[in-house]
């Protein structure tokens, strides 16, 4: 007989349908007008060859071979072993480091997506865990927005997530907004995921009702189906990586002509007098006018003349992609863009202005917030230590260097046990080889895994855990104005636990059990934060008991009404009465701060700074492709790539490269045949899809293929599987801000001649009992 229950994950809610205690299928929900078929790819997952079953440990390291720079670390055979010798190891590791290095010497990676519920979520159960222990050193920032989050705050104040409630959404621009012009795109495909959770769908929907509402669009990216294709977008195909030479250019033609906003920059904002010394070229000899911007990013000098007129003669609305700051000197798109609103005449109007990562995930654009919902219970963290979170490479590599950081100096300490939980270093970092040798150095690695990913293979102990769809819970999404059950549809496979019963076992052990725990069962945790923020919200709420709510599998928070602190409209209409918590309380054309830093890679405004690696650079002789590694349509990051839907869209087992067909053409490459992209760094192999959706010059390969290396541990081995990242170079994008900059990379791309190598990505390593 079957039975019917919730699942909430990051790609959205859905229903598992149990047949005789076997998972069978997983359907969308019928309220989901657009829903992720993500999700009934997680069924062939769940118990495929590369499950976790047991914990297992490395040979080498439980053999007591050299620990620190031991080469075998992800090509070792591995151990399995019993859940008591596991803590037992675990433990006494952790006392281990901590007693002869110092807290400090314990990294808690934990940096991903892991479960979209609200009690098992896995970087909060690790980062308690070892904060009860006695500390951690901890990461700063986002692999997907850190430059956005460094820069903002100076620019526009607030938190450096609160510009989310500050910008138009999604129905104001429908009822005000006549132009949009998106730099990176907004693309859809995106618009799948939610952080935390998801109940329904809605940016697709709004998007379009934007479109039948008369708001024109303009995709500046070199992808034409970075927007969808019912946005009837007109399409500027940019040189990747200059998107601030675009901005310059209009904004140094709407300065001539005196089209910028004068009023709303004198009385809003501080420091436009320097910047607009600088875009005449008073400071340098350089006009950045529409025929310099052209020569620098391809579009036409008409066409950024004439993006510049609509811009301040329609209500318009600039919208700035996530993808545009990981890359060289990626805070200054983002800088800019702020400021070509501002000088636009749209700046603080209804449904106009500014807004950024639009289409990254079901919620930006959707609603401005939801209400509190409780979450365990954080733990202070008695270690100060911290590094900008894509330097994990540089700090093991490096320890003792200093480096900036946001106007800091920063001491990268030594790393000796790393404990990661919910994430995979080994899809989002970038120069996997790099890294490679850099996880060759610290005693011991710690990994919490459902699969035998990269990062369990280049693990020392493996410990199983149970999926989202392995253990009771509720989801919360990001604004999302629901509560989503997700009971337990099945149990955890072979001997996996949940990441809390781990550390539980593993408190216990070292004496801290209740302080862990505070004495609750997971699912009297799980009634414990639903209730709590059922208790916090009061009668008005009106949300069901706990008991009706895991019965009826949604709730809906009320919805949030403001104010929202920082909001341009009011900037607008008053800012002496309303002004912001930038240290001027303006925006921040100029900031005196950033200036003062002294940084040569970040200005005291927006400035035009060559990136490393692109298609007007030298090194482009040997290299004259420049990869885009965007986000994938048929997986969240890496997860599930392993799924029916990610495994779906291979070609001969590996990840599809989009190239152009003139691109194509030269090298003898035809659709459907198996490639190798290529630079100094690396190498993998992918399958080829010719289309004109992508610019000549331009190849894209989505990220998240599970890494997959013909010879394991060895820096510099081809990539059987696809994944980028062993093409990407591990550099930051300024001293400021310290953020990664995956998409500034040069390759080529040839046709693979020899024989094709199995795939091992979703094969376990070697295990012995």
């Amino acid at each position: 007989m079957e039975r019917r229950l919730s699942v909430a994950t990051h790609w959205g809610s859905f229903v598992a349908v149990i047949d005789s205690g076997r998972l069978v299928r997983i359907e969308p929900r019928d309220d989901d007008p657009a829903p992720s078929p993500i999700g009934p790819g997680m069924v062939t997952a769940a118990d495929d060859g590369a499950r976790v079953l047991r914990p297992a440990v490395r040979k080498g390291w439980l053999n007591g071979l050299p620990r620190a720079h031991d080469t075998a670390r992800g090509a070792d055979a591995f151990v399995e072993v019993s859940w008591d010798d596991a803590i037992t190891l675990v433990s006494d590791e952790l006392s281990r480091v901590r007693s002869q290095h110092g807290d400090s010497a314990v990294f808690g990676g934990s940096y991903g997506w892991a479960s979209a519920g609200a009690f098992h979520q896995a970087q909060g159960q690790l980062h308690r865990f070892l904060a009860l222990g006695g500390g951690y050193t901890d990461s700063r920032n986002t692999y997907s927005t850190a430059a956005l989050e460094v820069i903002l705050p100076h620019v526009i104040g607030g938190h450096p997530w609160s510009y989310q409630s500050r910008m138009p959404m999604w129905d104001e621009i429908a009822e005000n907004c006549e132009l949009v012009v998106a730099f990176g795109g907004l693309a859809l495909k995106n618009s799948q995921i939610n952080p935390g959770g998801l109940a329904r769908h809605q940016t697709q929907e709004l998007q379009r009702r934007c479109r039948e509402a008369g708001v024109r669009f303009v995709n500046v990216s070199p992808i034409r189906s970075d927007t969808a294709g019912f946005l009837d977008a007109e399409w500027l195909p940019v040189v990747p990586n200059t998107d601030t030479a675009a901005m310059l250019g209009i904004a140094h033609t709407m300065l001539v002509n005196g089209w910028h906003d004068e009023d709303f920059l004198r009385r809003c904002c501080v420091g436009f007098d320097r910047f607009a010394s600088y875009l005449v070229g008073d400071l340098d000899g350089v006009p950045k006018d529409a025929a310099w911007a052209a020569e620098v990013t391809g579009i036409s000098r008409e066409a950024i003349t004439d993006l510049a007129r609509r811009l301040t003669t329609e209500r318009s609305l600039i919208m700035v992609n996530y993808a545009v700051q990981r890359a060289d000197h990626g805070e200054q798109p983002i800088w800019m863009s702020v400021v070509l609103a501002a000088m636009s005449g749209s700046m603080g109007r209804p449904g106009c202005g500014w807004g950024a990562g639009y289409a990254t995930m079901d919620a930006t654009g959707v609603a401005r917030g939801r209400a509190s919902v409780a979450s365990v219970p954080a733990v202070a963290n008695p270690v100060a230590d911290f590094i900008p979170v894509a330097r994990i490479a540089d700090t093991l590599l490096h320890p003792g260097r200093t480096i900036d950081y946001d106007g800091r100096r920063l001491t990268l300490p030594e790393l000796r046990l790393i404990y990661w939980c919910g994430g995979n270093p080994f899809h989002h970092h970038q120069d996997l080889h790099r890294l490679t040798r850099a996880w060759q150095t610290p005693d011991t690695v710690v990994v919490h895994e459902a699969w035998w990913n990269t990062t369990a293979k280049f693990a020392d102990i493996v410990l199983p855990v149970a999926t989202t769809l392995e253990r009771d819970d509720f989801a919360a999404g990001f604004s999302d104005p629901h509560l989503v059950a997700m009971p337990k549809v099945r149990e955890p496979a072979g001997e996996s636990r949940t990441d809390h019963r781990i550390f539980a076992a593993l408190a216990s052990r070292l004496g801290y059990e209740q302080e862990f725990t505070q004495s609750r069962s997971e699912i009297e945790w799980v009634r414990h934060l639903y209730e709590q923020t059922r208790a916090r919200l009061g009668d008005d709420a009106a949300l069901p008991g706990f008991d009706d709510f895991w019965r009826t599998s949604t709730a809906e928070l009320p919805a949030l009404t403001g104010p929202f602190p920082g909001g341009f409209e009011d900037l607008r209409s008053d800012p002496q009465r309303f002004p912001l918590t930038t240290p001027s309380g303006r925006i921040e054309i100029f900031s005196e701060e950033i200036d003062s830093f002294g940084y040569d890679d970040c200005a005291g405004h927006p400035t035009w700074f060559e990136p490393v690696e692109w298609l007007h650079a030298g090194l482009s002789e040997r290299f004259p492709l420049h990869l885009i590694s965007n986000q994938p349509a048929s997986r969240l990051h890496s997860q599930y790539d392993n799924g029916g839907h990610s495994l779906s869209s291979k070609i001969h087992g590996r990840e599809p490269m989009t190239i152009n067909p003139s691109d194509a053409a030269s090298r003898g490459i035809e659709n459907g045949m198996i490639v190798r992209v290529h630079n100094d760094r690396g190498s993998c192999l992918a399958g080829a899809v010719l289309s004109d959706d992508v610019m000549p010059g331009v190849v894209q390969l989505s990220t998240g293929a599970w890494w997959d290396p013909v010879q394991p541990g060895l820096s510099g081995t081809l990539d059987r599987h696809g994944n980028p990242n062993v093409l990407t170079g591990d550099r930051p994008c300024s001293r400021l801000s310290q953020g990664p900059s995956a998409h500034s990379v040069l390759v080529d791309v040839e046709v693979y001649r020899g024989p094709l190598p199995e795939i091992l990505a979703f094969a376990p390593p070697h295990l012995e009992q």
